[in-house]
């Protein structure tokens, strides 16, 4: 039974949703209560058993790898003396969550969809399953997300990707599935439909950025021509390649509650109920927006 040990977190999208602050921040670090979006994948990932994560990069990100470096002795030495003990705890705390995992990374030079972003990170994986997640996608989960879809992975050994029902009237923003149950939360695959009007949405199943992927999704990356837009899209090839010839995908109701950060609004609402609900900043946060009212 092949084991999953290994996630790939693309991050080489231009953050154009975010901009002008995207032109000096890259989308993955910007913030979310103390710490930035990507720390929460990389937490999901490890907490799940994850020992190795691959980055898919793109030119300008280097500003995540001053995030992943460790505190030199002299920055400790200069926290101790100037006594910033919480400071610094806060500090060994995050390099705590970071150990025992290893970090590689691989370039995507230029933006051409998801799926191409994830083909980049095939030489690393070495014929082996993998988990995907999209660093603007948070669930705040009893149990990491990707932990739930390996649940599923164990028995099936065929490819899981994360679903969350949504209200009608919400979901033509999202990728649809059609599906066939199977048991309670799980799902076989039929369709995916992008984005499609209420009328025509086969489900109130969205697809969320958390998937596990087989080594075979990875031979139809490869063979797969880009869309009219010059992109190889995930979806579009588990839709019209890997569905159409018969392949079996699995869809898993997730757990949680899903914090979306794709624009500054959801980015905005996902950063007030994290940090309003935090054990350290939130009581202080309700007393205030109290006040303000």
């Amino acid at each position: 039974m092949a084991e999953v040990k290994k996630a790939i977190i693309p991050i080489a999208g231009l953050g154009t949703r975010f901009l002008p602050l995207t032109k000096a921040i890259p989308k993955e670090l910007l913030p979310l209560v103390d710490k930035p979006l990507v720390y929460y994948s990389i937490k999901e990932a490890k907490d799940a058993g994850i020992q190795k994560i691959i980055f898919v990069v793109s030119q300008q990100k280097k500003l995540l790898f001053n995030y992943l470096k460790p505190l030199s002795k002299t920055e400790k030495k200069l926290l101790k003396e100037r006594k910033r003990e919480s400071i610094l705890a806060q500090v060994q705390k995050l390099e705590e969550d970071l150990s025992n995992i290893t970090f590689s990374y691989v370039q995507q030079k230029r933006p051409l969809g998801d799926g191409h972003a994830i083909l980049q990170a095939s030489k690393l994986i070495n014929s082996e399953p993998v988990a995907c997640l999209f660093a603007d996608d948070i669930i705040d989960a009893k149990i990491p997300v990707i932990a739930q879809l390996l649940k599923v992975f164990k028995t099936s050994q065929k490819p899981v990707i994360a679903l969350y029902q949504k209200p009608k009237e919400e979901i033509s923003h999202y990728g649809v599935v059609g599906v066939e149950k199977i048991a309670h939360r799980l799902f076989k695959i039929k369709k995916i439909v992008e984005k499609p009007s209420t009328e025509e949405a086969p489900s109130d199943l969205a697809i969320v950025g958390r998937y596990i992927l087989t080594p075979e999704v990875f031979d139809y990356l490869k063979k797969s021509k880009a869309t009219r837009n010059g992109e190889i899209i995930l979806a579009d090839v588990i839709e019209n390649k890997m569905l159409k010839a018969g392949k079996l995908i699995y869809g898993y109701q997730i757990q949680g509650n899903w914090l979306e950060c794709g624009d500054k609004m959801r980015w905005l609402k996902s950063h007030f109920y994290l940090s309003l609900n935090d054990p350290d900043f939130g009581p202080e946060l309700k007393n205030y927006l109290k006040e303000i009212n």
